[in-house]
């Protein structure tokens, strides 16, 4: 099963179209704003409203042999744990090694921008190498026979 946190994600239709490729079923999690997909393999998992009910329910389902697409840290760290695969929307894994410095950096990112309200700027703009690169890494990773 392909889990994505859809709200925000910018890479929805590769997904699909990576899924579509390997007759692999995909949930878009969201708690609202995606129309209603017409594709056999794919689900439209509506969610209440709140911070981390994706989250939430992605982590509960989520299982060895899963690939969970989304940019969340702490729900990629659930989805590792889980013994499932995460992947960010640019192509970059999130492993059992990396996800605990990752979710460091990210907390650390958090408390920079609450002691100096005036920061500027975020992370880098999502690019088209972004994009390619998340094609090959899902591709690889629904390949059948997969290491």
């Amino acid at each position: 099963m392909l889990y994505v946190d859809a709200d925000a994600c910018p890479v929805r239709d590769e997904a699909l179209k990576v899924a579509e490729r390997y007759g692999i079923a995909v949930v878009y999690v969201t708690n609202g704003g995606l129309r209603p997909s017409r594709h056999p393999l794919a689900r439209i998992q509506m969610v209440p409203e709140g911070a981390d009910a994706a989250d939430k329910w992605i982590a509960e389902r989520v299982g060895p042999g899963d690939v969970c697409v989304t940019s969340d840290v702490p729900l990629a760290a659930r989805v590792v744990e889980a013994g499932a695969t995460a992947l960010a929307p640019d192509g970059q894994p999130f492993t059992a090694a990396n996800v605990g410095a990752r979710l460091a950096l990210r907390d650390l990112m958090a408390d920079l921008r609450a002691a100096d309200p005036f920061r500027q700027g975020g992370g880098k703009p999502f690019s088209p190498a972004d994009r390619s690169r998340f094609l090959d890494a899902l591709d690889r990773l629904l390949r059948p026979g997969r290491a």
